[in-house]
């Protein structure tokens, strides 16, 4: 029997639990613990606990039953654990953990650096936190294209940093991409909060100005569908009215079910975020064979580019958003060859291939000189020598 696999959580997360599913459908033993099945705030985004399958959730709402949990775990268990700080109670798993010498690692997405006092704090911080604990942790599960690198400049060994992703539940194939395009032209798509990180204000600004230039490919037919909800709707409908007249359509909150059915018959998924962790929309538009255009500062900008479709522009440029989106426009949309090959591609997203990766990191030795680290599965092989 493998040793046993545990996550430490805030919340019954959607972009974990696929993951700790398919790793107990392999036969790994998995539990789970988590403060509460899901937070106040991201149940009033339309999120809902997700299943765990053969996983055991352990709920641990408070010190005495972290310690108890921990106190009870094997000795040879593996613990996972949600970041290095703000974590609430997982913070106070990772001491108990230490203190009995359990192997631990730490899953943590890109670090938002906003402004330029702002980011040095947290580098400080981040800095302080990896002299503190570096020494416990097995390996540093990094979530990002840029989080690696940057968890390396903070001092984490970098045998210890490997790349991670969003897992999310695997989709069959006939459901993976259906045709899209339509009378109407190249469907664009935001999923998302309408807050100010996520900037959907210069998508529609960026579309605008493509709908205003009125002649050339790039201005032909278009519309964007928006999903979601937010503080900055009225705002944003105003702006959507002003600049693409016609040219839009607001969907609301949707289920998490009805948005894969959005995704599969919109043409292009975009998420202009100003920061994004990952963006687990990318993830769940590409399984669905809808190419992305996302910001650089997105997690998932590096998958977005290896996808081959698509593209990634810099983060808070209107005029690179609009060259991007014009370049997709002018192509017109993914034939359903294109999105099933897509899709297909993109399995390297699913929870399938994420638990074979996160088993061969957590059977991975960093203290053998020479043994070959696991690939990440979006990342093609290395070539071989030359004959």
């Amino acid at each position: 029997m493998p040793d046993p696999i545990w996550f430490w959580q805030r919340i019954v997360s959607p972009h974990m639990a696929g993951l700790a599913a398919a790793l107990a459908e392999a036969g790994e033993d998995v539990t789970y613990v988590a403060e509460q099945p899901m937070s106040a705030d991201r149940a009033g985004q339309g999120w809902s606990a997700p299943e765990l399958g053969a996983a055991t959730l352990r709920l641990a709402p408070d010190r005495a039953a972290i310690e108890a949990l921990v106190a009870a775990a094997p000795a040879a268990s593996r613990h996972i654990c949600q970041g290095f700080r703000g974590n609430g109670l997982v913070g106070v798993a990772q001491e108990a953990l230490a203190r009995r010498g359990l192997r631990q690692w730490v899953v943590m997405e890109t670090v938002e650096e906003k402004g330029r006092l702002s980011a040095w704090l947290k580098r400080l911080e981040y800095d302080r936190l990896v002299r503190r604990r570096g020494d416990r942790l097995a390996g540093v599960l990094a979530t990002g294209h840029a989080t690696p690198e940057w968890l390396v400049r903070r001092g984490v060994p970098p045998e210890r940093v490997f790349p991670f992703a969003y897992f999310l539940p695997d989709i069959d194939a006939p459901q993976a991409a259906p045709a899209a395009g339509g009378e109407g032209g190249l469907r664009f798509l935001f999923v998302g909060q309408f807050i100010e990180r996520k900037r959907l204000d210069l998508l529609i600004e960026a579309l605008g100005g493509i709908a205003a230039a009125g002649d050339g490919a790039a201005a032909g037919h278009f519309t964007l569908r928006i999903a979601g909800s937010g503080p900055l709707e009225g705002a944003l409908r105003a702006q959507a009215e002003r600049l693409l007249p016609g040219r839009f359509e607001w969907l609301g909150k949707l289920s998490q079910q009805d948005v894969h059915g959005v995704m599969a018959t919109s043409d292009c998924l975009v998420l202009p975020s100003r920061h994004d962790g990952w963006g687990a929309v990318i993830s769940e538009a590409l399984m669905a064979g809808t190419p992305v255009i996302c910001s650089d500062r997105c997690g998932a900008a590096g998958v977005v580019r290896l996808s081959g479709r698509g593209g990634v522009f810099r983060a808070g440029d209107a005029a690179d958003l609009a060259r991007r989106l014009g370049r997709a426009i002018a192509a017109g949309p993914a034939t359903p060859a294109q999105r099933a090959a897509l899709a297909r591609w993109a399995r390297c997203l699913g929870a399938r291939a994420g638990a074979d990766y996160l088993t061969g990191i957590l059977e991975h030795r960093t203290d053998e000189a020479g043994e070959t680290r696991p690939r990440p599965p979006w990342q093609p092989p290395a070539p071989g020598p030359r004959g």
